[in-house]
């Protein structure tokens, strides 16, 4: 299955917890690492007394169920020291499956496509580098969304690795 996940840090040196994170990614069983996006610096979609995050989209392809991934980047996530404080505050990890193929998935522990992917330049622009073409199921190719998705307060602060 070709799989997108969307990275994101402001807390504790925030570029390395993205490339520490894409690491444990790359290590992943049954995963391989197919492309990472640049990093990008974005503005807190949430309360804004917290610091900028730092953002990126990885493609993988693996033979996980979409749940058993989920289970792993949260696992992920707990060893960078993710912790939970207020909704959409500050973390030193938050990994997100965008797009699990073209996979709809609904219930009480995952949403794919993400519910914010359409919306937010912080994913939308870091996925249309690495899948410029992509179809998102239920909401349309990548190029008409970034169309209606301008990527105000986003730049691009390293280009990327692979």
């Amino acid at each position: 299955m070709r799989v997108y996940i969307g990275l994101g840090s402001n807390l504790d040196n925030p570029q390395t917890q993205i490339k520490t994170a894409i690491d444990d990614i790359a290590q992943l069983a049954q995963t391989t690492l197919v492309q990472t996006s640049s990093l990008y610096k974005s503005p807190p979609m949430g309360p804004q007394d917290q610091p900028d995050y730092i953002n990126a989209v990885v493609c993988v392809d693996t033979h996980l169920s979409a749940h058993a991934l989920l289970d792993a980047l949260q696992a992920i996530e707990q060893s960078h020291g993710r912790i939970r404080k207020r909704h959409w505050g500050e973390r030193t990890l938050d990994l997100d499956i965008l797009l699990f193929a073209d996979q709809v998935i609904n219930d009480e522990r995952l949403n794919v496509p993400h519910p914010g992917i359409s919306d937010r330049p912080f994913v939308l622009y870091p996925l249309a580098e690495i899948a410029p073409d992509v179809n998102i199921p239920q909401r349309g190719n990548i190029k008409q969304l970034q169309k209606t998705c301008p990527p105000e307060g986003l730049d691009k602060v390293e280009n990327s690795a692979l």
